[in-house]
Formats: structure tokens, sequence, C-alpha cells
């Protein structure tokens, strides 16, 4: 909430301005405040002398012309007040709101070609890197990790322990993981961690390098499960254009081999689409980078959207704070300052 008595109109945006139309009122409202001060009489007992006591009249007179305009301006408040100002200035209270609503999952590909060297020392451990800095990078997200392959499991659920799921990404590995790719695994396992979550805003960064081709669960029935549940979807391809050092299973154990890079961009497109969420393809490790960024933005942009079309941070209180103030004073100079007389 605003905790300052700025009254700058420019300044607000306003919940409900057709309260505003009462304005339109002023001119009547001043014709009859003024009509009536004109029939009222009123005297000054300061001096004998004419000539100051006319002056002290005129004053008098002048300065309850100017209360007239002091009334006007506490409706004027009142009005302002009515129509519900808000400020999108208030970083401090967007900060709260947003610590309350994000719920996040990281699915990562750990299948052997995210071993793969286009990216140094691997996709996989650039992959982590860039995951373990955008968490430090958050103020208040339950953020969880979800690790697959031929299989997915959950690494760690939603939390606001940094330090715990920044240690997991550290030792996530696809050693000990049966092997292919099951991207529609991965992405339900993701959603059936935010599947019980009552917060507005969830998302899933899903990370692969490869095509959907093990699991008992598509990508797009995944994807339809996470529409269900108001889940974004934000999907990464990550791998270079052409060819890049992969490793290959051999007879002789694992080889690294020239293989083309085959990701298959339509089917994260359309889980992105579907979601609401978007597609990103990560080149390298810089671009991957600018992708956490910009999803950032995105998630942000979205929730606070989200809190102020349902909740907006209305504060009319300088408003009426000042309004209440003026009538104080309207109401208590003439009974210091002036003796009426009908």
């Amino acid at each position: 909430m605003l905790s300052n008595w700025n009254i700058w109109p420019f300044e607000y945006n306003y919940l409900h301005p057709e309260w505003f139309l009462l304005l339109l009122l002023m001119p009547l409202i001043a014709f009859f405040l003024f009509k009536k001060e004109n029939t009222l009489n009123f005297s000054a007992s300061i001096t004998q002398d004419p000539n100051a006591k006319k002056n002290a009249l005129n004053w008098v007179g002048t300065f309850r012309k100017g209360i007239i305009y002091l009334k006007l301006l506490i409706f004027t408040l009142l009005v302002f007040a009515l129509a519900g100002p808000f400020s999108w200035r208030n970083e401090e209270g967007k900060q709260e709101d947003y610590k309350k609503g994000i719920d996040m999952v990281l699915a990562i590909d750990v299948s052997l070609s995210m071993y793969s060297r286009d990216f140094l020392p691997s996709r996989l451990d650039a992959a982590k890197r860039v995951a373990m800095e955008f968490v430090q990078g958050r103020k208040g997200d339950r953020i969880g990790l979800v690790v697959y392959a031929g299989e997915a499991y959950t690494s760690c659920p939603p939390t606001l322990d940094y330090k715990i799921l920044i240690e997991q990404i550290s030792k996530v590995s696809g050693e000990y993981i049966e092997g292919g790719t099951a991207i529609g695994v991965g992405l339900g396992t993701a959603v059936s961690r935010l599947r019980d979550d009552a917060k507005s805003s969830k998302a899933i960064i899903l990370i692969t390098d490869g095509t959907n081709n093990a699991g008992d669960i598509t990508p797009e029935r995944a994807a339809e499960l996470a529409k269900a549940l108001n889940i974004r979807v934000y999907t990464i391809g990550v791998g270079t254009n052409g060819e890049a050092l992969s490793p290959v299973i051999t007879p002789f154990g694992v080889r690294f081999e020239m293989q083309p890079v085959e990701i298959d961009e339509k089917t994260l497109i359309q889980i992105a689409d579907k979601t609401g969420g978007q597609y990103f393809r990560a080149v390298d490790e810089e671009a991957l980078y600018s992708i956490y960024e910009k999803i950032e933005k995105l998630e942000k942009s979205k929730f606070l959207n989200q809190v102020y079309q349902n909740e907006p941070p209305a504060d009319p209180s300088p408003f009426l704070l000042w309004a209440l103030l003026l009538i104080l004073f309207v109401s208590i100079y003439p009974l210091i300052l002036f003796k009426h007389a009908a």
C-alpha cells in the first residue's frame, strides 16, 4: 500500500474510473455554494476605523470564497478516492505478491545425448550451470526438479530451500536411469508435482535435446494435463545446428562421434503453444542464459498481470487523508476566526 501523501493524479491508475463522472457536477455545486455565500451576512469586530474595517471585511470575503474552493477540492479528492487509485510503481507490493504465487518445476533431460560436447564440457553440464544460476536469482518462488531420460523421477519437490535444490541440480546425472528420451513422461511427472498446488501461477521449464522415443505417455497427452491444470510450459531445445560431437554406444563402450542434432521442435512448440508458454532454441550456453532471463520476465509479467487483475493494490488513503484534513479545517475555522450573523 502507498504510505505517502502524494495525490498527483497522473501517477495513479484507477480501478473504477466511472466515478469520475461525478466531477461533471462540479459547476452545479460551485454555483450553489457561491449563491449561498452571497446571501450570507458577516461582520468583523476588529476596529472602529471604517477603512480598516472595510479592508478586513474584504479580506474575510476573499477568505470565505477560498473556503468554497477548498470544499470543491474536498469533493474532488473524495471522487478520486472512490475511483480506486493504485500505483504500478509500488515495487514493494509487487514483490510481496510475486513471492506469494509462483511455483515452478525444472524438468531436465539426462539422456545419453545430453552428454554431447557442442556445449562445454557437455550439454548437461551447461544446463545444470544455468539452472543453478537461475535458481539463485529467484526471490521467494517454490522450485522443484524432475530428471528424466527413458523414465522420470522427482529429484526435489517444489521448495523454498534453494540450497538443497541447487545441491540436487549439481548431482543430476543420467548414470542410474533407464536410457531413452521420454519427454511425455518427464513432462507428466513435472505436472504431477504441481497438480495439488492451489496457487494461481504455475510453470514448468522443460529442457531436452532430442525426440520422444520412450515412455507410456505422449508429450501431447502430458501437455493436455498441464493445460487442464493451468500450468504454463516453457520448452527449450538444446543443441547446435547441424552436427555435434555426441556419445555413441558401441561394443567397445561409449565413443564420441559427430552425429546430427535432432530436436523435435514441432512437438516442443506444440507443447508450449497449448499451455500458454513459449518454445526456445539454445544453440550455445550464452543463448541458454538469455532464454532463462526471457522466461523469468515472461513469467513475472504474466503473474503480476494476474495479481493486478484479480487483487489490484488499490490505495485511496492519500486522497482520504488530505480530504479529512481539509474537512477539519473547514469545520473548525469559523469557530476560531469568525462570528456569523444572520
